[in-house]
C-alpha cells in the first residue's frame, strides 16, 4: 500500500511532465492542446518503434490508427447526399445539398485534405464533417479528393491525383451532371492539401486548353515552400503542437522519398546556401525580410549559409519544383491566379508560408484576403468534434466559410 502511494504521485508527475509544454499565453484551449499533442507524440513514438522493428512503415501504422480512431460512424446526412465516385482514376467523395425549386445551378468547392501528404482521408469524420458543413452552409456541391498517400506513392503522384480529379470535375458535362455553375467553382485545401490546391491552381491557370477555371482559391494554413526552414514562424514555433519544425521537415523528406539523414542539413538551410547555384535564382522569390510585415519578423534573423551541400538539390530536385513548392513560382504564373483567401495561425511553423504567398500574389496584382488568427494553431480547423473540439476550430471554420459565402 505504501508503495502505491509513492508510485501513483510519481506516475502523475511523470505524466504531467510528458504532457506539459510551455505555450504562448494567447493559445486558446492550451491544456487541451497539450493533451492532444502528448497523445499524438505517444502514438508517433509507437509507430516509429514498429518501423524500427521492420514490422511496417511508421506512416502506414500511424494513418491506420488515425483512421481507426476517427472512423466515420455514419455516411448518411439528413440534409446532404454523400456519395463516393471516381474522377479519372482518382477516388472522390461528393457532398450534394438538395435542389431548390428556384435554383438551377449550384456553386461548388473542390476540397483537398491535409495530413502531410501521408495521413488522413476524405472519409474520416474530421473531413467528412467539414465538407458536409460547407455543403450545407454554402448550398454548394463539395468534391473532396481522396488522393493516394505516402508511402504508397510519393511526389509528384499526389499532385497528379489532385490535378486529374479537378480537371475531370471541370469538364462541362460533369458539372452539368452535378448541376454546378461553371462560373462559381473554388479550389481549396488545408495544410498539405493547401499545398496541392495552390499547385493545382497554378497548373490550371497555365492550361490553354481549359475552358473552365476556378473562380477562387482558398488556402488554409498551407505549406508552400521547402527553401527556408528558418523563417520567423519556423524559429518562433519550432516546438509548437501539432506541427513542430522537425516533423514538417520529415513530412517533406517522406513526400520526396528522400533520405532522413538529410534532415539536419535541411533544418539549417544547407540545401539553399549561397554556393548552391541551383537555388540562387529562387532566393529573391522567398526573401522574407521584404515579404513579411515587421509584426511577424520581430527580432528574428535570416539563416543563410555561405557554403552548403549542392548534392542535396541534386539528390532531391523536387525541393525547387514549383509543383511541390508553389511559393517559388515565377511572377508570370502568379499573375494568372484567381481571387485568393489565405488563412494563417500565429502559433504555426507554416504561418510565414501563407503570409509570403499572400504578399507575392498581391504584388502580382491578385486580390487577396489574408485572414490571420493570433490565438490559433496548425490544424485547428478540423478539430471541431468531441473529444478533439477546440474553440479555434469553430472560429477559423466560420471565418473561412463566411468568406466563401461572400465571394463564391
Amino acid at each position: 500500500m505504501r508503495a502505491a502511494w509513492v508510485l501513483l504521485p510519481a506516475l502523475a508527475a511523470l505524466s504531467a511532465y510528458y504532457i506539459y509544454l510551455p505555450l504562448p499565453g494567447t493559445v486558446s484551449d492550451a491544456w487541451k492542446l497539450m493533451l492532444l499533442d502528448a497523445t499524438f507524440r505517444a502514438v508517433q513514438q509507437t509507430c516509429h518503434l514498429i518501423h524500427y522493428l521492420r514490422l511496417s512503415h511508421h506512416l502506414i501504422v500511424l494513418n491506420y490508427l488515425i483512421c481507426t480512431f476517427d472512423k466515420l460512424k455514419s455516411v448518411s446526412s439528413e440534409h446532404i447526399n454523400i456519395t463516393d465516385a471516381v474522377f479519372d482514376g482518382v477516388e472522390v467523395r461528393v457532398f450534394e445539398p438538395p435542389g431548390k425549386q428556384d435554383e438551377t445551378l449550384k456553386r461548388s468547392v473542390v476540397y483537398i485534405h491535409g495530413g502531410g501528404w501521408a495521413l488522413a482521408s476524405a472519409r474520416t469524420s474530421l473531413y467528412n464533417n467539414l465538407c458536409r458543413i460547407m455543403a450545407e452552409s454554402l448550398n454548394a456541391v463539395v468534391v473532396s479528393v481522396e488522393y493516394r498517400l505516402v508511402p504508397e506513392v510519393c511526389f509528384p503522384e499526389q499532385f497528379h491525383d489532385a490535378l486529374r480529379a479537378t480537371k475531370h470535375f471541370l469538364q462541362p458535362d460533369v458539372l452539368a451532371e452535378y448541376s454546378v455553375d461553371p462560373n462559381r467553382i473554388a479550389i481549396s485545401g488545408d495544410s498539405a492539401g493547401g499545398n496541392l490546391a495552390a499547385a493545382v491552381c497554378q497548373q490550371l491557370s497555365k492550361d490553354e486548353h481549359l475552358t473552365i477555371r476556378p473562380k477562387l482559391q482558398a488556402l488554409i494554413y498551407p505549406v508552400l515552400q521547402a527553401f527556408d526552414f528558418n523563417t520567423p514562424s519556423y524559429q518562433q514555433n519550432m516546438n509548437m503542437p501539432v506541427l513542430p519544425r522537425y516533423v514538417m521537415i520529415n513530412y517533406w523528406i517522406d513526400y520526396f522519398n528522400g533520405n532522413h539523414d538529410l534532415a539536419h542539413s535541411l533544418l539549417i538551410n544547407n540545401h539553399t546556401a549561397l554556393d548552391v547555384g541551383q537555388a540562387l535564382s529562387y532566393r529573391g522569390r522567398l526573401n522574407w525580410t521584404s515579404l513579411l510585415p515587421s509584426s511577424f519578423k520581430k527580432n528574428y534573423k535570416p539563416v543563410v549559409q555561405t557554403t552548403g551541400k549542392a548534392e542535396i538539390i541534386e539528390e532531391i530536385p523536387a525541393l525547387l519544383d514549383v509543383r511541390a513548392v508553389p511559393l517559388l513560382a515565377e511572377n508570370e504564373t502568379l499573375q494568372l491566379q484567381p481571387k485568393t483567401y489565405i488563412l494563417t495561425c500565429e502559433n504555426d511553423v507554416l504561418r510565414d508560408d501563407g503570409v509570403m504567398y499572400a504578399k507575392r500574389l498581391e504584388n502580382a496584382g491578385v486580390e487577396v484576403t489574408l485572414d490571420h488568427f493570433d490565438d490559433c494553431f496548425h490544424g485547428c480547423m478540423i478539430f471541431t468534434i468531441w473529444p478533439t473540439d477546440f474553440s479555434a476550430g469553430i472560429q477559423t471554420r466560420n471565418s473561412y466559410i463566411k468568406w466563401l459565402d461572400e465571394n463564391l
